[in-house]
């Protein structure tokens, strides 16, 4: 697919700038989610661009300096887990893309947003904006946006959280509910990092 249809589409209905936004870690058990705003150089040729998911985090970590160093602007931003316990994840999500987009450096006429929602019970996307559907395999400035989230995020996790509660060897699993998370949290139970909204059907089975 063209993965610029889309961002071409908002150019001739006269959108002269449009920004890509994705989120990345609204699934782990712990640690922050993150999301990213980009515009990009129009119709920029990015070897290799395309959905995070389906790129190997070699390939990830590469496109992440060449996009960085090429994007009109772009920006990260994050939710902590403190907060997606004390609202809930879409909400998180909602609140982390609004944020990254409203930290451009260039503000966009338009965003495009990845999935079909953008709004929770208590945050929202604000800024003018449509949802695309797996927009990350379809639209060059989301699929931009989901590999800067993506790398932003575990960069985070196998850093500061890895150094912070080395028990817990955040840098293998990035936080996700594998095994050996798993078998991390039986052996030392939860850190602040954890979402605890998260642990509930763990916590009911060690009652």
């Amino acid at each position: 697919m063209d993965l610029w249809s889309y961002e071409r589409q908002q150019w001739a209905a006269g959108y002269e700038t449009v920004c890509g936004c994705d989120e990345a870690g609204a699934g782990p058990l712990a640690g922050p989610v993150y999301a990213a705003a980009v515009i990009l150089p129009r119709e920029a040729d990015i070897p290799g661009l395309n959905d995070s998911k389906k790129l190997t985090a070699k390939r990830r970590e590469a496109l992440y300096d060449v996009l960085t160093s090429r994007a009109a602007a772009w920006c990260v931003a994050s939710v902590s887990a403190e907060e997606i316990d004390e609202t809930d994840i879409l909400s998180a999500r909602m609140r982390a893309m609004q944020l990254a987009i409203d930290g451009l450096a260039v503000k966009p006429d338009l965003a495009l947003i990845d999935g079909n929602r953008d709004r929770g019970r208590s945050a929202a996307i604000t800024a003018p904006h449509v949802t695309i559907v797996g927009g990350d395999g379809c639209s060059a400035s989301i699929a931009a946006a989901s590999i800067l989230a993506k790398v932003s995020r575990d960069r985070y996790v196998s850093t500061v959280l890895e150094e912070r509660y080395p028990q817990y060897q955040f840098a293998r699993h990035k936080g996700y509910g594998t095994k050996l998370h798993y078998a991390m949290l039986d052996a030392y139970g939860p850190c602040p990092e954890h979402r605890r909204s998260f642990l509930k059907k763990w916590e009911a089975g060690r009652e």
